[in-house]
């Protein structure tokens, strides 16, 4: 059976090995260059698969002020609704913290726990999408929901995390309207699901008007009355005693019956630069403002945090996130700009650089057969058969996105390319080399060409599809890291598909190609060969 496949392989290499139809191994290898660069710019660009952990956090944020109490009805009835839902198993609130925004009363987190993956079919996404629908209604409070980052140490959230920053040191409420402003075209685009804004400008504050002219005729200075008052309303370390061998610090402050309401200010008394006593409200003026609870900085500027999860239901990619930030922060007024940070920022900066990396591989191998071969021309024959395996990878990883596994062209995408360059010039160079030897046995080209490569198929065959065997549980696996697993399984399996049942026919045709074309440019010709059509041809 296998020497029937053998003579029809044995025919199709000479059909194919003829001037005439040489055009149709050109073909496709142009075809396949098409489909390879085509569907690379189709197929959404990501970094790091989003990994299903089987864990989901859910930040809520109320209005400013809110009180505790009142925080804890709501997150109470949020992990009431995660509860019911299907395939989550634990669910555990905690009131008063936001991971994403900090410490206060109108912050809670609820985390659940979700059914190991062999139990349940449905996606942490896809129970983050309907509890961010079922909340969409709760018009007191905001929620984000996401899974855990799957590369620990790069932020707590995973998505595109964005740095909006102000340079131009100006009003920070004006700050927060360009980013209320930037967050709501983000989200007219369609590629986002949520987008998290840490910064809040309405939390209830207090603003301590000083009459500086009035503290001076009284003989103080500033200093004086804050520190007054800090003593009174806040606390201040004063002194040391010793007890039982050990040191102890002195704070010095009101008793709590003194300090409950802005009423009791009125009964803080300062010491006059005369020594009288003094109210202190004769000095300072308190009224209620609004503003943020902290301010945060990013490379020195003044910036605010934006957490963005892709919309992944519709098949969009963090790669299609940093596109429209991108395109969006082109619009922003002048003095305003934005960075990345944590992974996101690692995504932008290797992005740059898959290309060169990409280049400088065919580069290395070039350079190598060119140093075995001796030539400048016959390596080429072996870089011209890569595409064929390089579309194969994206054909597969196009079907695979569309089938809803969640693969993109991620960099474990890019890992397998890297990959099946040597591993498809493994093969070709087998071909070459045999085609090589038996040219200088005095072979005619054609005849070089077909007998190399029918003595190297069934070792070529037999280790392409053990490799292709090998890579089944990967492109099957299921569970924590089955994304990534399925990417590098599925686009290696593809690549190595096509470039082993294709190239087996392009490689051959290709040598005649570049070895027509060595033997026209060469001024020596083949050094062993003693074949009289070489030879007229030399002539």
């Amino acid at each position: 059976m296998f020497g029937a496949a053998t003579n029809k392989y044995k025919s199709s290499l000479q059909f194919l090995g003829k001037k005439k139809h040489r055009w149709i191994t050109v073909a496709i290898i142009a075809l396949s260059a098409l489909i390879f660069t085509g569907i690379s710019k189709i197929v959404p660009r990501d970094f790091v698969p989003n990994e299903d952990s089987g864990v989901i956090l859910g930040m809520m944020t109320l209005s400013p002020g809110t009180s505790l109490e009142k925080t804890d009805t709501l997150v109470k009835k949020i992990a009431h609704i995660a509860q019911n839902m299907p395939s989550v198993k634990n669910v555990l609130e905690i009131t008063g913290v936001n991971f994403m925004s900090g410490v206060g009363s109108s912050y809670a987190t609820v985390m659940l726990k979700m059914d190991p993956w062999n139990e349940r079919k449905v996606t942490a996404n896809d129970i983050a999408a309907q509890l961010k629908q079922a909340t969409d209604t709760i018009k007191d409070a905001s929620f984000f929901f996401m899974g855990m980052p799957t590369l620990q140490g790069f932020g707590m959230a995973s998505g595109v995390s964005v740095q909006l920053q102000d340079r131009t040191g100006g009003d920070i409420g004006k700050f927060s309207d360009v980013a209320n402003k930037f967050v709501e075209d983000l989200k007219k685009t369609g590629n986002v699901m949520m987008v998290m804004n840490t910064f809040d400008g309405n939390f209830p504050q207090k603003e301590i008007i000083a009459d500086i002219p009035k503290i001076k005729e009284a003989g103080m200075t500033l200093g004086n009355v804050m520190q007054t008052l800090q003593a009174y309303v806040g606390s201040m370390y004063v002194s040391n005693f010793n007890l039982y061998g050990k040191q102890f610090r002195v704070m010095v402050q009101a008793g709590p019956e003194y300090r409950k309401s802005m009423n009791d200010i009125s009964g803080i008394y300062v010491k006059t630069g005369s020594g009288e006593m003094a109210p202190i409200t004769e000095f300072i003026t308190i009224k209620d403002i609004t503003g943020p609870q902290s301010l945060s900085r990013f490379n020195m500027y003044s910036s605010m945090s934006l957490t963005i999860i892709p919309n992944y239901m519709k098949g969009k990619s963090t790669g299609d996130v940093i596109k429209s930030v991108d395109e969006l922060s082109k619009a922003l007024p002048s003095g305003y700009s934005h960075e990345y940070s944590g992974i996101s920022r690692e995504e932008v900066e290797s992005g740059n650089q898959t290309v060169l990396i990409f280049a400088l591989s065919l580069i290395f191998v070039y350079l190598l057969l060119a140093a075995l071969y001796e030539s400048y021309i016959l390596p080429l024959a072996v870089i011209f058969s890569l595409p064929v395996g390089l579309a194969g990878v994206f054909i597969f990883v196009f079907i695979a996105m569309m089938s809803g596994t969640g693969i993109m062209n991620n960099i474990y995408v890019q890992i397998s390319l890297i990959m099946l360059i040597g591993l498809l010039a493994k093969n070709a160079i087998l071909i070459v080399e045999y085609a090589i030897q038996r040219r200088q046995q005095g072979m005619s080209i054609i005849d070089a060409a077909v007998n190399g490569a029918v003595a190297r198929l069934r070792p070529i065959l037999m280790t392409s599809f053990a490799f292709i065997a090998g890579l089944i549980p990967l492109a099957l696996a299921s569970g924590a890291g089955a994304v990534g697993n399925k990417s590098i399984g599925i686009s290696a399996i593809g690549g190595m598909l096509f470039g082993t049942m294709i190239g087996v026919l392009v490689i051959p045709s290709l040598y005649i190609i570049f070895q027509t074309l060595q033997d026209k440019f060469s001024k020596s010709g083949l050094i062993n060969s003693n074949d009289e059509v070489i030879n007229k041809q030399k002539k």
